[in-house]
């Protein structure tokens, strides 16, 4: 008697990095604005500041084959390949004060910051979890 297989349902997996409402707003209208139709906004981390890293946005004309796609509110975001596990778990939050308006990243793979916000140190997700 041959065992029936059952095919093995996968659960899905969590967002890399998910979007507040005002985040989703300020790119939507940045978007509208542009001077051509994107694909999505591409998010990813490069080397640079004085905490070793930093955040990069930038429009994106196409996904790249190996690119994480995420749909949040209406948004399509493209994440680098090698910047994933550094994003993993990420909020990322738009904040308008009476000085500034900016994206902020709430992301609880950062291990430090320099003082002036503009570059942080972030361990990647597998490297924490060992």
């Amino acid at each position: 008697m041959e065992a029936a297989v059952t095919p093995r349902v996968r659960r899905p997996r969590p967002k890399v990095v998910t979007l507040t409402d005002a985040a989703a707003a300020r790119v939507k209208e940045i978007m509208g604005r542009a001077d051509k139709p994107y694909a999505g906004l591409r998010v990813g981390v490069k080397n640079g500041g004085c905490a070793g890293q930093e955040y990069v946005f930038e429009y994106a004309a196409e996904a790249g084959p190996l690119d994480e796609v995420v749909e949040d509110q209406g948004v399509t975001i493209l994440i680098e390949p090698k910047a994933i596990l550094f994003l993993v778990g990420t909020q990322i939050d738009y904040e308008t004060t009476k000085l500034s308006s900016k994206f902020v990243f709430h992301n609880p793979n950062e291990t430090d910051a320099c003082g002036c916000g503009e570059s942080v140190t972030i361990q990647p997700a597998a490297e924490r979890e060992a």
